[in-house]
């Protein structure tokens, strides 16, 4: 159904036009959704890239999943530091930690491991594997507790303690082991894709 709008002709008298019949108005607002939806766009590649610069910045593949690594552990930190008042504390850092802990798993199980399956350790990534449906559990486990219990810092400290085992077994001999068995060309092919599947989730 068209639009129309109150004109006067050459009498002075009322008469009605369609708003969009010469296209112009329809046009601008065409133009304005498209230049809003392009702002949209812009926005949200800005937010991801700012999300994923520390590990981008960070170097080569594996001092950036340590870098990961050393964030989400400050995460814990402002956990432990919570009482059991701080509630909505609590539940915005367990957002925070969810959110950190999916764009790692994802960087970890759609690069890192599968190369490291490739290098001829599979045993040591679906190890690896199996750690993150803990993880997934531990958040699913924190995601429905009261987190105004006892109860809820007790699994925090539980989790911490199985994450950084993980985190040390990668760090001080899985990720060293592989990056040895990469040359310099595999290395950075295997950094770029850690980061494209790190960026999906920024």
């Amino acid at each position: 159904m068209a639009t129309t709008v109150a004109d006067r002709d050459s009498k002075g008298r009322f008469k009605r036009t369609d708003a969009g019949s010469n296209g112009t108005s329809f046009g601008a607002l065409a133009g304005a959704a498209g230049a809003g939806v392009a702002l949209g766009v812009l926005a949200m590649i800005g937010r991801k890239v700012f999300v994923q610069a520390p590990t981008a910045l960070a170097g080569d593949w594996d001092k950036a999943l340590a870098t990961e690594h050393a964030m989400t552990l400050k995460i814990f930190d402002a956990l432990e530091a919570t009482d059991d008042s701080s509630t909505m504390k609590r539940s915005i850092l367990l957002t925070q930690l969810k959110h950190a802990l999916a764009k790692h798993a994802l960087e970890e199980e759609n690069a890192v491991y599968p190369a490291l399956r490739d290098a001829g350790e599979k045993e040591a990534a679906d190890e690896l594997n199996r750690d993150h449906g803990y993880v997934k559990q531990y958040l699913y486990d924190l995601e429905n507790m009261p987190n105004n219990s006892p109860a809820f810092l007790d699994k925090v400290r539980q989790f911490r303690t199985d994450i950084e085992k993980h985190m040390r077994e990668e760090e001080d001999n899985l990720f060293p082991l592989l990056k040895r068995k990469l040359d310099e060309a595999a290395n950075k092919q295997l950094t770029a894709a850690m980061n494209k599947e790190g960026f999906k989730l920024a």
